[in-house]
């Protein structure tokens, strides 16, 4: 009969075959096409030393997606995970599944679509809380093999199974938060577990920037959560003063089976007479996209905490959305955009702590940080396009431009470019075109025609098949309109 030491060896041989065989399996959403109206940035957590240097505390637990199922349907998320990445990894494969195979066919009605959302969630945290069962077992046969046994004996007989203890323990508390966002047919829904946000630019007809934070921040701060609690029986008082529950400090999210199975034997709530951590998500929408939208960003908790906490300022969304503004007029990728707001926050929060010359300093770390943006009717006028670059449809050979290059097109005024507000700096066009997530006929069409009955000229060679007249229409046009230089207009050699 094996000892309990070799029991601990096999079941740890046999975990991490089951990673290593998780990690090589191909996902269906690696298949799904990356929506190119949006882009990410990201971070590494940090912490500071006094030279300048600084180190990973833990492995990048932030997790998003943005996907272009079809044409009518776009769908986003971000992730901040807590204890580990296993929930985070989990909800980011899951959540697709729970949303596009098939929920919102014939869902017309918002109402429809929102509850559709709201089954989601609670379907990955259940399939979530399923795929542990393994673990929950392993937990209890665990402490059977040390019960009876002090701390530091177990440590020193057995120190294999304590560490496995350890390690499945952490499994278990594994949770996320989550922030989707879905595009059908032209209308935006928003839903949120915890204290990622998603934050909606528009523009109104006297060129004015209006900010609305479309998801909630589900923590021990938030006064509806707070009623809430108390309506289970809870004191608030004792809440605000032990706002920390299970490693974690948010009120709802995905996972954290520790505090959802257990939440009896955590002091600060123990008199909740239902489950008082939940994964029922806060869902808005559908609004309508229109000329008025400019851009929607989905954010992880590090990024505008970090901007929080450097510059002590509660207003972080306003100057959130002014970076992103100077960075559409300035980068060339969305990506970009994204990656270069990440980065300035990043700077702000290291030179923070590198000028603060109080002991303690603060700034002293930052959590990971992630940034999606999606764009609607903002541009990128460094963008370089290219035409030979041009995605069609498969399906269509008619197809008339894709989404990336639509997004091209749209006009970006930024002659009135001096530092300033939000509504004073960044000045649209009116002229600015409407783009929502299904593309209509807009621009010159590019036709193929077969190559078949070609004749030879009078020079023995083959006949020009394709007819550039438009082409050439289109590029003078652009010239006059000073769009084009004149290399432009040169045909090549």
């Amino acid at each position: 009969m094996p000892t309990k030491s070799e029991l601990v060896n096999i079941s740890s041989d046999m975990d991490a075959l089951r990673l290593n065989f998780q990690e090589s399996c191909h996902s269906w959403t690696d298949d799904l096409p990356v929506c190119p109206l949006s882009g990410v940035g990201f971070s590494t957590n940090q912490k500071y030393r006094t030279d300048g240097f600084r180190r990973d505390e833990h492995a990048f637990e932030d997790r998003s997606f943005h996907f272009r199922y079809d044409e009518n349907t776009h769908f986003y998320g971000v992730f901040d995970g807590h204890v580990g990445t296993k929930a985070t990894d989990f909800t980011a494969q899951r959540m697709p599944a729970e949303i596009l195979l098939g929920q919102l066919k014939d869902k017309k009605n918002s109402q429809d679509v929102r509850e559709v959302l709201n089954q989601a969630f609670l379907a990955v945290e259940r399939s979530f809380f399923e795929s542990i069962d393994d673990l929950l077992a392993e937990k209890e046969n665990l402490r059977l093999q040390l019960q009876g046994l002090r701390t530091i004996e177990a440590i020193k007989q057995f120190p294999e199974t304590v560490q496995r203890l350890k390690t499945v323990t952490e499994e278990i508390q594994s949770g996320t938060t989550a922030v989707v966002a879905l595009i059908l047919e032209d209308k935006l829904y928003i839903a949120n577990v915890g204290d990622s946000r998603a934050i909606l630019c528009t523009e109104d007809k006297d060129n004015k920037i209006s900010i609305c934070q479309l998801s909630s921040d589900h923590t021990f701060s938030n006064e509806d959560e707070l009623l809430r609690l108390s309506h289970l029986g809870l004191d608030v008082e004792k809440l605000k003063q032990q706002p920390k529950t299970g490693l974690q400090n948010c009120t709802r999210c995905i996972g954290n089976y520790t505090v959802k199975g257990g939440y009896k034997e955590f002091d600060n709530l123990s008199e909740a007479e239902d489950e008082p951590i939940i994964a029922e998500p806060n869902i808005v929408g559908g609004i309508q996209i229109d000329e008025k939208c400019k851009f929607l960003l989905l954010m992880s908790d590090g990024f505008y905490k970090s901007l929080e906490e450097a510059t002590g300022t509660s207003n972080t969304n306003a100057m959130i959305v002014n970076m992103v503004l100077e960075q559409f007029s300035e980068q060339s990728t969305l990506n970009g955009v994204a990656q270069a707001v990440v980065d300035k926050v990043v700077r702000i929060h290291h030179d923070a702590f590198m000028r603060d010359t109080d002991v303690p300093k603060r700034c002293q770390k930052r959590d990971d940080i992630t940034l999606l943006v999606r764009t609607f009717n903002c541009s990128l006028p460094n963008a370089h396009s290219n035409a030979l670059d041009r995605s069609f449809s498969s399906s269509s050979l008619n197809k008339t431009v894709s989404d990336q290059e639509a997004s091209n097109s749209l006009t970006f005024d930024n002659t009135n470019s001096e530092k300033g507000s939000v509504e004073d700096n960044i000045i649209f066009s009116n002229e600015d075109m409407s783009l929502t997530s299904s593309t209509e006929s807009a621009g010159p069409q590019v036709l193929f025609q077969p190559l078949t009955n070609m004749s030879l000229d009078e020079d023995g060679k083959v006949k020009p098949y394709v007819d550039f007249s438009d082409f050439y229409a289109a590029v003078e046009e652009a010239y006059k309109s000073g769009l084009v230089t004149e290399d432009w207009l040169k045909p090549a050699s």
